[in-house]
């Protein structure tokens, strides 16, 4: 059975949003390798269509990077009602995207991953379906941008691991209770 982790940076004051300007200067050497060990049982990365358009805008592009080839290489699965094409290794998930994901998470192989905390998250909490957060908390104060879980409402999370990082990142894994 498939797990789904929804793994976001996340700021001192709480934000999510633009994490490429202000997360960045923190995402180097001992990070980027937890992260490239995090993708290591992961199948599919899940998007819903700000992040794909945000991410397909950028990430393609990019080579000669084992963080990034990696993320290149997986199969996404993005979930929108508007778009109607997508590429990158991509497919749009058609009909009930809860229902689509349950079943999915249902068959063996790899993990699916989702990053940021966004509207899509409350679909997901409500049909049970996130089995960790995976919240990297970024020591920098970003001062505006979306919060986390400001789309989603009210989550009651247990804290099952802590990863320290040399730079003053910290990596909170939680499960839904």
């Amino acid at each position: 059975m498939r797990r789904l982790i929804v793994s976001s940076f996340v700021s001192l004051d709480g934000v999510i949003e633009g994490p490429m300007t202000w997360a960045s200067p923190f995402f180097v050497e001992e990070n980027v390798d937890h992260a490239l060990q995090a993708l290591s049982n992961v199948e599919f990365f899940l998007l819903g269509r700000v992040t794909y358009e945000m991410f397909f805008a950028r990430w393609p592009g990019i080579r000669d990077n084992p963080y990034m080839d990696r993320i290149n290489g997986l199969k996404k699965l993005v979930a929108s009602t508007t778009l109607e094409t997508v590429s990158w290794n991509a497919a749009l998930i058609e009909g009930d995207v809860a229902e689509a994901l349950a079943a999915l998470k249902r068959q063996p192989g790899g993990d699916i991953l989702k990053y940021g905390v966004s509207q899509l998250d409350r679909t997901l909490l409500s049909a049970g379906l996130v089995d960790e957060y995976h919240l990297s908390i970024v020591p920098t104060w970003v001062g505006h941008g979306k919060r986390a879980f400001d789309d989603v409402g009210p989550v009651d999370l247990e804290l099952v691991d802590i990863n320290r990082f040399a730079n003053g990142v910290v990596t909170l894994t939680y499960v839904p209770r």
